[in-house]
């Protein structure tokens, strides 16, 4: 297999990956020790988002490819991308390891197919999780048919 081939091949992959994760987060990994990038490695594996060192032009050749563009300013220099099917989560967990550990730099994000900065990659990261807004919404949902509830049993209690 020629180099054209491979470069072919990793651009299909990241193609297939971007397509199947709703978030992807881009990281500076400069000045981080072996022994921290493996214990990032760990933390992300264990939330379930996977972890790569990127080239950065194959990577963006597959992100325009999928129709997400505004990325070329994020992919500059050493670059790291950390790929999720939950939109929210590596923002989250990168954010928070950087915030403890002084080291990284986020880059910017690409969620739903759009690319975000730094600032936007903050904000992903301070949304609540998905099972904190699904029993929010459920909670807003359910309030008027319980006060319902609650009058019909007041109405009973008085004519009984």
């Amino acid at each position: 297999m020629g180099i054209r081939e491979e470069k072919a091949q990793v651009v299909k992959e990241f193609v297939d990956k971007l397509r199947a994760n709703r978030g992807a987060v881009f990281i500076d990994y400069r000045g981080i020790s072996v022994a921290k990038d493996t214990e990032l490695r760990a933390k992300l594996r264990k939330a379930g988002i996977e972890y790569r060192v990127v080239k950065n032009t194959l990577f963006l050749r597959a992100a325009n490819e999928v129709g997400t563009t505004g990325l070329d300013r994020y992919l500059e220099g050493p670059t790291a991308v950390a790929l999720s099917a939950d939109s929210v989560t590596p923002a989250r967990v990168l954010t928070e390891w950087i915030k403890t550990n002084k080291m990284l730099e986020i880059k910017g994000g690409v969620y739903e197919g759009k690319a975000f900065d730094p600032a936007g990659v903050a904000a992903i990261a301070a949304l609540p999780s998905r099972e904190v807004m699904l029993s929010s919404v459920l909670g807003t949902l359910l309030a008027p048919l319980s006060a319902f509830a609650g009058v019909v049993d007041a109405i009973r209690r008085q004519t009984a």
